[in-house]
Formats: structure tokens, sequence, C-alpha cells
């Protein structure tokens, strides 16, 4: 199909990083080479001399899942443009491809993979633990484009190639891109009686797995709505879907949250509220981060009183902090003071800070919401 190009191959330094690429690889051709597509100049002068001097090797555009002008138009058979893109990957986010980009790619490129915002936040994570560099959300395209090809096809033995374009970063991206970028992290909502003991129980159906986000705000007697993120064990089939079934089946209903963008975006940051919650002391904790820290910091918090609201969230560094709020009676005040003394971690009272009083507690308190779930311990 080469012969039938009219014209030179579109961007000379594409077709450049093409003959590299078989230059290097002469001992052992690769199967296939990903190519970020935007407008879709690098992927057709890369396939334009690929496929002519080595047709068997597959190119394989890559574009972000909502800027995917290339797919949209090869898909119609003609140059579509997009009502909107997104810009996430801004270095590749273009509405209409070039009429001649589009021609070649139509005759020389396999096939077209789309990427969404996780995987290309994964590709950036993967390129920076293997080779130290920090890739843009464009110039990562075709790593996560390769991964996700890797995975749909169950690829083992074989050699790929990914192009990694840009590494124009903002800086202040990163926390965006760190935040997304485990794809292993699970995200459930499950709602557990509010008793004594269902907050432990629904830990220890998760545990051993490696906890990194729980959320809960006591709203009132019947149900308590939590926030759940935690990874799966490695290497175990179906592993996620086995922690499902074990909490339905201890009549805990949950809902899989995992491709919410709205849970991931907001709603993990919304999780909870304002509350009326009488005899409410609230406590930030630090303990060390390492494998199994929150699960020894709920056996060590085995305290009678009720617990109405805890956060914590593994942002990958040194010391993990929760926030903790309990119902104590002021006249349980010294036995809370004994008990915090000998729990071992580094703790400081918020009670009174003015943003747990504004956005965590509500004051305007109704007599049908007064009740006192602590037991008398003295």
């Amino acid at each position: 199909p080469c012969q039938t190009l009219r014209s030179p191959p579109p961007r000379r330094p594409s077709v450049t990083s093409g003959m590299e690429i078989l230059k290097q690889s002469v001992i052992r051709p690769p199967e296939a080479i990903f190519v970020c597509c935007g407008g879709g100049g690098m992927l057709a002068g890369i396939a334009a001399y690929v496929k002519m001097v080595r047709p068997n090797v597959k190119v394989i555009g890559v574009e972000a899942a909502d800027a995917a002008g290339m797919t949209a138009s090869l898909k119609k058979g003609e140059v579509v443009t997009l009502p909107s893109v997104g810009l996430f990957a801004d270095g590749a986010a273009v509405k209409t491809v070039g009429k001649e980009t589009f021609r070649v790619c139509s005759k020389l490129v396999d096939e077209m993979i789309t990427v969404d915002t996780d995987q290309i936040c994964n590709a950036i994570k993967l390129a920076y633990n293997d080779a130290r560099v920090v890739l843009e959300p464009a110039g990562a395209l075709g790593v996560a484009g390769m991964k996700k090809y890797i995975e749909q096809n169950d690829v083992n033995g074989q050699t790929f190639v990914a192009i990694t374009s840009g590494a124009n970063m903002d800086f202040n991206r990163l926390r965006f891109v760190s935040e997304r970028a485990d794809d292993s992290e699970k995200t459930v909502a499950v709602n557990i009686p509010e008793n004594p003991g269902s907050f432990r129980k629904l830990y220890s159906l998760v545990w051993p797995r490696n906890v990194t986000e729980f959320s809960y705000r006591y709203e009132s007697e019947g149900d308590a709505h939590i926030l759940l993120s935690f990874q799966p064990i490695l290497n175990v089939e179906n592993d996620f879907e086995e922690v499902m079934k074990q909490l339905k089946e201890n009549d805990f209903d949950c809902l899989d949250l995992t491709h919410n963008e709205l849970a991931k975006v907001h709603v993990r940051h919304l999780a909870g509220g304002r509350s009326v919650v009488p005899h409410e002391r609230l406590f930030r904790f630090d303990f060390p981060e390492s494998p199994g820290a929150l699960q020894r910091f709920l056996t060590s918090l085995d305290i009678t009183w009720n617990v109405s609201l805890f956060h914590y969230r593994n942002h990958g560094d040194d010391f993990g902090r929760v926030l903790v709020g309990v119902q104590v009676p002021e006249k349980c005040d010294r036995r809370l003071r004994n008990f915090l003394e000998t729990l071992g971690y580094s703790y400081r009272e918020e009670t009174n800070n003015p943003a747990y009083k504004t956005f965590l507690r509500n004051t305007k308190r109704k007599d049908n919401c007064i009740h006192d779930h602590g037991e008398n311990l003295d």
C-alpha cells in the first residue's frame, strides 16, 4: 500500500523516528509500535517509513478517549471535527486531524486505541518508575496504549515500542496525576449498620488488603455510609470480586465506584458533611505509614465509645494521618485522656477548630436527633 502515496510522507522528523526505531531493533524487530496521536503527523510519518521497510510491524495510534479525532475519522472514513476535546492531554487535544495525515493513517495504521485519564496517569507513573522521567500526559499516550493493548490481548514474550513524545509537565498537575495513577486501587461505597462492631467487622473483611482510603461520618441511627478504597491482592484472580461477594454475604450493601468520575473527583473529598452528634470530640492522629499500619491503628482504637467520624487517605508519606470523631460524655473525660496517653500515637484534639465547626458539625440540634450512644464507663 505504500506505493499508493502520492506525496512525500508528512513530518520528516517523524520519519526519522521510525527509521531510528528499526535501526536499533534489527536483530529483534518489534511486533508493534505505539504512537501518540493529536493531529496525526507523528503517527502518519512513522507509519509511512515502518510500513515501507518492515510491513509486518504493526503501527498503532493512541489517543485520549476525550480527544479521539483520528479514531472517529477512521471509523467514519472521512475527517471528522469533534465538537469538543478534553484538555488533560493538551499536547494532543486536536478537534480536527489533518487531511493528509488522515489519508496516510487510513492506509497504513493498523488500529487505534483510546485511553482514559486514569490510564494516562498510570503510564506517567510507569515511565517514572522505569526511567526516572516525568512525561506530560500527551507524551505518555504511547505507554498507556501499549499497556492497555497487552492487558486486553493477554500478550507475553513479545517486543513492543512506545513513543514517549514530551515532558512538558506542569508541576501543579503532579498532585492530580499521583492521585489517579494507581490503577490497582478500587473504590466502593458500603452501607453498614450504625451499631457497635460494624466498623471493625467491615475492615476485617477487607484485611489483609492495603486500604488506601476510609471515609465515614455519622448521620443517623440507621445505616452508616462508608467510602472505602483498597488494593486487591496481586496475582489473585478475581480478588476484588471476591471481596465484594464477602461484603454482600455479610449483609453489607456495596457499590463499585472505581470508574465513577464524580466519586473520584468530587465525592471522595465531600463524603460526610455536617452532622448533629452530641458529645463529639475530634482528634487527629499520626502513625508511621507501613503495610498493616491502619489495621494496627484500628486495633489500638478498641474503645466502647461510638466512632462518629473517621477519615484516612494514603498519600505515600512517611506518616499516616487519621481524623477520628468519638462521642464521649464530659463525665468520661478522665477515662478518655488515659486512653489517649496509652494509645502510643501522636495526636491533637481539634474539637475547637473553626474548620470543624463550620464544615463538619451542625450545632442546630433537634430533639429527635440527640442520643447518647456512649456507655457509662465510670
